[in-house]
């Protein structure tokens, strides 16, 4: 007697996000009903020809089975954030099914390359004898292809992986066009596409992801938080002392505005790395929590605008204090306020993302750490 077991992996999870179907789906009957509401709610989802492969499958396979054998298929469901978390699950769900069913061999039926990863952890459990990969027949005339690349945009999984490459070519060479000496960053450019391509094909690249996630494991919050205590600390001083040496370098006799303008001014920059240090302190001990949100992001942009804001009054100020006076013209405006607008400008943007990603993650999608 053999007892074969037919299966299909939903990595991503497609299967409970969109039909509301937990994993796993075990049975001939049940992986149908699966099946039909899924390409129900999504007619476009490839996961449903995978199961559908997968049913094709296990009925060629109970055809031709000898009379003491078995046949049985399941659907292995992972979660909608694509990682260790989703390879979990599909290992307990996998280890679930081979207690109930028992199976001497399984079949593998997938719709990509991402399900295919998973394989290591299926052969780890089970003898796989057979995979088979679901390539859906499309049209090859122009309007396939502008539909896949539209496709490709609208899914968030594909965006950053088509565009964001796009975007910095574009932007290197708009630069490379606009500024003066523009001929370097242009000639940058096929050194940083090398860079990438040699990272790509060493495998660079899961190395590093490896090398940020155990140094986030490893990381001790409260050793880094206090050093950037010291910081703010250390800051902080520094400021009294170029606070002091300026207001020595005065004469008698100064104006007393004058004088508290200038000190505040030539302190100003240590005041602002105190004030940074304080807010990374802060950031590190919600990051090891795993409680990180773009609200940290967002107040360092808003200190940025603070301190451009005041660098820029304080300039105007000890201008007129000192008699100079204050011409109201757009070059004066924009040399003295020029740094104040583009802040305000990134704070607005940085402002924005961040609402954009609490919207996402509110949703059930994952867009932050």
């Amino acid at each position: 007697m053999v007892r074969t077991l037919v299966m299909t992996v939903d990595r991503d999870n497609d299967l409970g996000v969109k039909a509301g179907i937990r994993g796993s789906v075990v049975g001939r009957r049940q992986v149908l009903t699966a099946a039909l509401r899924l390409g129900i709610a999504d007619p476009e989802e490839s996961d449903t020809n995978a199961i559908l492969g997968a049913l094709h499958q296990h009925d060629l396979l109970a055809e031709s089975a000898e009379p003491n054998d078995a046949v049985e298929i399941a659907i292995l469901t992972g979660d909608e954030r694509v990682g260790i978390k989703s390879d979990r699950n599909i290992a307990q769900q996998l280890e679930d099914v081979i207690a109930e069913f028992q199976p001497d061999r399984g079949v593998l039926v997938t719709d990509g390359m991402e399900d295919e990863s998973v394989l290591p952890i299926l052969t780890s459990r089970l003898s796989i004898d057979h995979v088979e990969k679901i390539i859906v027949r499309q049209s090859k005339g122009i309007e396939g292809t502008y539909y896949y690349i539209a496709k490709a945009i609208e899914d968030p999984r594909w965006r950053a992986r088509l565009l964001v490459p796009i975007a910095v070519f574009m932007m290197i060479l708009g630069l490379g066009m606009i500024l003066p000496n523009g001929i370097v960053i242009l000639g940058a450019m096929p050194l940083l596409v090398g860079v990438y391509l040699l990272f790509k094909g060493l495998g660079a690249e899961d190395r590093l992801e490896r090398l940020m996630r155990d140094m986030r494991e490893s990381a001790d919050a409260a050793i880094l938080s206090s050093l950037l205590w010291a910081v703010t600390g250390v800051a902080v001083l520094l400021a009294v002392v170029e606070g002091y040496d300026t207001f020595g370098e005065f004469e008698e006799g100064g104006s007393n505005i004058l004088i508290g303008l200038t000190v505040l001014q030539k302190s100003l920059t240590w005041i602002v790395v105190g004030a940074l240090a304080f807010a990374l302190s802060l950031m590190v001990l919600r990051w090891k929590k795993g409680n990180f949100s773009g609200r940290s992001i967002l107040i360092i942009a808003f200190g940025a605008v603070l301190w451009t804001m005041s660098t820029a009054a304080l300039q105007v100020a000890i201008r007129i204090t000192d008699g100079g006076g204050y011409e109201y013209d757009v070059t004066t405006i924009m040399n003295d306020w020029g740094q104040t607008l583009l802040a305000l400008f990134i704070f607005w943007a940085v402002r924005t993302g961040v609402r954009s990603w609490e919207s996402k993650q509110d949703t059930g999608r994952y867009w932050g750490v």
